[in-house]
């Protein structure tokens, strides 16, 4: 096997079988600087997809173009059988409702409790639900991410691992098919890194999500990954299974797994 590995996939207004998202040659730049460099990789039904890459090589920015906030310059974006660049603003707001963001900052309202910061994505996008399913909702994530107890508290009463978790909360309170991970371990002390690591894992087997986690953690990536990636100058660089990584003779790869 070359050590530069790309993968070349065909633009497919549908999906394969089992795939949620499928990304083909994609290009975006800024000014003179080439960010991502015909960059194709899928994200399968029920896994945890992690890429690693080092500062500028393109992850955060990838994320970005896969929900629309950043437009490609090129290439093709294809997130549950839908065209990312060619929804109007209606029909893209519409699939970020089935797509869970976890962003570095995992920023919370600072004027609201706990379960006011839960019930806000709630009332957004199951409008259906009466105020006792709501509760009950609420009730049951902060279960899960081990904060029941934190629900009337406000996130200025929060240490940096439980503002974590109950950002986690918040996005997963609605049910999303795809989750989307940016450094979730970032600015987190070893153990409490841990603790979110494992709360990935758990939040995988619990609600079934596909998830793409962009991390230079590597402890992150050995609790979560079912697959990983490697990022390169804008380009994959190298894919395959944890073990496959792990046991590489690759100087770039060597630098990761220590």
């Amino acid at each position: 096997m070359n050590q530069t590995q790309t993968t070349q996939i065909s633009p497919n207004k549908s999906l394969a079988p089992n795939t949620v998202i499928e990304i083909s040659n994609l290009r975006k730049s800024f000014g003179n600087q080439e960010v991502l460099k015909n960059l194709s990789l899928r994200l399968y039904k029920g896994e945890n997809l992690v890429v690693l890459g080092k500062s500028g090589s393109g992850k955060s920015v990838l994320i970005k173009c896969i929900v629309g906030l950043l437009n490609p310059d090129g290439g093709n974006i294809n997130v549950l059988g839908e065209n990312v660049e060619e929804l109007n603003t209606n029909d893209l707001g519409e699939l970020r409702k089935k797509i869970g963001f976890l962003f570095q900052s995992g920023a919370l309202y600072d004027s609201m409790t706990v379960k006011q910061n839960l019930e806000f994505p709630l009332r957004r996008v199951k409008r259906e639900l009466t105020q006792r399913e709501i509760d009950e909702k609420v009730k049951d994530v902060l279960e899960n991410v081990g904060l029941s107890d934190s629900i009337d508290k406000m996130p200025s009463q929060l240490s940096g691992g439980m503002r974590k978790r109950i950002s986690l909360a918040r996005t997963i309170v609605v049910d999303p098919l795809i989750m989307l991970y940016d450094e979730p371990t970032t600015g987190l002390d070893p153990v409490t890194s841990d603790e979110i690591s494992l709360l990935i894992e758990r939040v995988q087997k619990k609600y079934k999500t596909s998830s793409i986690i962009i991390t230079h953690d590597i402890e992150c990536a050995r609790m979560t990954a079912n697959r990983v990636i490697m990022l390169k100058d804008g380009e994959v660089y190298k894919e395959g299974d944890l073990k496959l990584f792990e046991k590489s003779d690759d100087p770039l790869i060597k630098s990761f797994f220590k």
